[in-house]
């Protein structure tokens, strides 16, 4: 007996040491404070299931900014952290070092611990989405948050107190199921340390930047009076096409700057239209000559002059162009998809954006054809987006002697071309100008994707990408090439093909050293 509880005083004092010895080691790993302050906040949380350590946080102490996590004053992060080192004991009549229950435990900030069916590594899921280093083409003081629908109205009041963050809009997007929040930050505050800190929050499904994207139209334009011939109808072979087709009645939206609704060229074309933005409706050339060559059927006539258009504005016209964000994008897209759109039409590009493509792939899973300018930014330029997203048809421009637009990107996720270089397009007023970019090769395939589909309503996106892809005149190197992809878009060649190849629907892998896009 003697034995016995020699042993078990034993047992209890190497738990004791062992203990005391992870609690020095949590405050060395952990604290941002002294030693003093830091041992004073070092907590046994619950160890990970199946673990048998004790989980040890340590905090250090609040510099100015928000208690139990968020950033002080000095724009720093100061969340909640954790230390599995060690081991715990349990000795029959002496206290253990293991909770009960063994359920995880996240630390968020708050008191009371999480309910055991969430993971432990929930709290650093989301930091995945910090911009690069050298990205810079987002709004300087926003970020996006993704959230479940079942989240509370206290639990979002709470993330704004510890974050301070400032409401600025919601909405419920019926694509993904979830509700984004377009948020403030503190000024004291950058992009990538908010969307840093605000990952490691469990109440935050993700979180990424307020993306910019640009219209893709090229800034050297030329006047122009009277009406040129549109070298393009006869490069797509439309015509011929015209006398199968003419999309009757198939919705395409176009997600783009304000519309000329009642310009001639789109009488009676637009079926609808959607603001996404809170400013004055102004109507803009880019979005105007968008629509025209999809749907023109006056002076002009473009790629399907029976289709509806429905016209959405998620870009706000400024002296440079026009520039969208991540949310309106993501508005118009929900938007599109709730109206029944057969075709999108997206002529702008900009960065990787995590949540426009879970847009896209829900739209592409809803069968909607999704179609983008590859982007007028050059040989060198990095892949551009929504074009160099898999769901996406991406399309780069030519000129009137098949010979590729130069500003146009380079990649291997290129599917076809279209003409982009000096086209006539409609313009706000009645009016009409020259203009060029991938911007107008894209809305050129829009429309013929709308003559497919009145002639096959059943095709799928990628049927459709593969359709386009093996009907298309070869251009360049021999077979697909990162320039022209699988060539010139062939519209009654198109229409003709009896059967998808299921071979040619594939996008190919992005090829890094070029691509691009304005």
């Amino acid at each position: 007996m003697r034995v016995t509880r020699s042993a078990l005083l034993c047992l209890a004092a190497v738990a004791a040491l062992a203990f005391a010895a992870d609690g020095a080691v949590a405050q060395r790993v952990f604290s941002r404070g002294n030693a003093t302050n830091a041992a004073k906040n070092v907590a046994v949380k619950e160890p990970v299931r199946g673990v048998s350590a004790p989980h040890v946080t340590a905090r250090g102490p609040n510099r100015g900014g928000v208690n139990r996590g968020g950033w002080n004053g000095r724009g720093r992060h100061f969340g909640g952290g954790g230390y599995r080192g060690g081991f715990g004991v349990v000795v029959p009549g002496v206290l253990g070092v293991i909770p009960p229950g063994g359920g995880p435990f996240v630390d968020d900030g708050g008191n009371a611990p999480r309910s055991p069916s969430q993971p432990q590594r929930a709290a650093q899921r989301n930091t995945g989405n910090v911009p690069p280093a050298n990205e810079r083409r987002y709004v300087p003081d926003e970020v996006v948050l993704e959230m479940s629908n079942a989240v509370s109205t206290a639990q979002i009041n709470a993330l704004v107190t510890r974050f301070r963050l400032t409401r600025l809009e919601s909405q419920s997007f019926r694509l993904t199921g979830t509700t984004l929040y377009r948020w403030r930050i503190p000024s004291n505050v950058s992009v990538p340390r908010a969307v840093q800190a605000l990952g490691g929050d469990t109440r935050v499904a993700r979180v990424q930047p307020n993306y910019l994207f640009r219209m893709q139209e090229d800034e050297s334009k030329t006047a122009a009076e009277g009406d040129p011939a549109q070298y393009e109808l006869a490069k797509l072979h439309l015509p011929q096409a015209h006398a199968l087709a003419k999309g009757d009645k198939v919705l395409v939206a176009v997600i783009d700057s304000g519309v000329d609704v009642h310009h001639p060229e789109l009488a009676g074309a637009i079926a609808e239209s959607f603001d996404t933005l809170s400013s004055p409706m102004t109507p803009h050339k880019h979005g105007t000559a968008i629509a025209g060559l999809i749907a023109a059927h006056g002076k002009l006539m473009g790629a399907a002059p029976g289709a509806r258009i429905l016209a959405i504005r998620a870009f706000d016209p400024s002296e440079k162009g026009a520039d969208g964000t991540t949310f309106n994008i993501l508005k118009a897209l929900d938007w599109a998809a709730a109206h029944q759109a057969r075709v999108i039409n997206m002529s702008f590009a900009g960065p990787a954006d995590p949540a426009l493509h879970r847009s896209l792939e829900a739209a592409h899973r809803k069968s909607i054809v999704l179609v983008a300018a590859a982007g007028n930014a050059g040989a060198k330029s990095p892949p551009l987006y929504p074009a160099a997203d898999p769901n996406v048809i991406a399309v780069t421009a030519t000129d009137a002697d098949d010979n590729l637009f130069a500003p146009s990107n380079r990649g291997g996720y290129i599917a076809v071309a279209a003409p982009g270089a000096q086209i006539l397009v409609a313009n706000p007023g009645g009016a009409y100008e020259m203009s060029s970019g991938t911007s107008y090769s894209a809305a050129e395939v829009c429309g013929i994707a709308a003559l497919m589909l009145e002639r096959k309503g059943d095709l799928s996106p990628d049927s459709v990408r593969a359709v386009l892809m093996a009907t298309a005149k070869d251009l360049g190197p021999k077979g697909r090439d990162p320039m022209f992809g699988a060539g010139l878009v062939d519209a009654y060649g198109a229409l003709m093909m009896e059967q998808a190849p299921v071979t040619a629907a594939a996008p190919q892998p992005i090829e890094r050293a070029s691509a691009g896009a304005r």
